[in-house]
């Protein structure tokens, strides 16, 4: 069964059953798919049809800025994650928000098709994807940094620096905050995996220890 969230902007979006691994596009009469996963699909939506209106340099900065307020702002992480959260109440939070900080008309419908499908809780990985696509395009190297609490800038250009100097050349830093890793950090590039963060080195420990019991 399909499903059709029309907006006055933005054109008719097709998402096809998530089970089957299907979605569309349908723009001016032309369909893009797109397979993997659904937060795959709703980035491939978002940037062929920002490519097909000329804004997707502007998307592009405006999905980062997304990233980043999600990030900083405990209260719309909140928003995005309670599933207690009234659906109107949140369009209209986050339309309110959006708006406030300047997004464009083309970025805040988006985030309302994401809000009528009821994928809040998946914008900000949708956001991380977006972020991967357009890097995948631009043949940059995507690095998922997850900290316990948002870097600063500083600290960003120095692990880039670092990425850099480790061979990665072009690097596009997607940034995560999880509370729950305590401290260090985990980067994620492709298929590698360097986790120095404190709830693992704990959990080491105390595998250690247990072995030497």
């Amino acid at each position: 069964m399909k499903r059709h969230v029309t907006d006055p902007v933005l054109p008719t979006i097709v998402w096809g059953d998530v089970a089957n691994g299907t979605a569309a596009l349908a723009t001016g009469g032309s369909t893009i798919s797109s397979g993997g996963g659904l937060t795959d699909r709703y980035a491939a939506a978002l940037y062929s049809l920002a490519e097909d209106q000329s804004a997707l340099d502007q998307i592009v900065g405006e999905m980062d800025a997304l990233g980043r307020l999600i990030n900083q702002s405990a209260d719309l992480r909140r928003l995005l994650g309670s599933p207690l959260i009234d659906l109107k109440t949140a369009q209209r939070a986050l339309a309110e928000s959006l708006s406030s900080q300047g997004f464009s008309k083309l970025t805040q419908d988006f985030v309302g098709v994401v809000a009528g499908n009821r994928r809040l809780a998946a914008l900000r990985d949708i956001v991380t994807a977006f972020a991967a696509l357009v890097a995948t395009k631009r043949g940059i190297v995507v690095a998922d940094v997850t900290t316990a609490a948002p870097i600063s800038d500083v600290q960003e250009q120095q692990l880039r620096a670092r990425l850099i100097e480790a061979g990665y050349g072009q690097v596009s830093i997607a940034k995560h905050v999880d509370a729950s890793i305590l401290g260090g950090l985990i980067v994620k590039i492709g298929a590698r995996l360097y986790d120095t963060s404190l709830k693992s080195r704990l959990q080491r420990l105390q595998y250690a220890m247990k072995g030497a019991a």
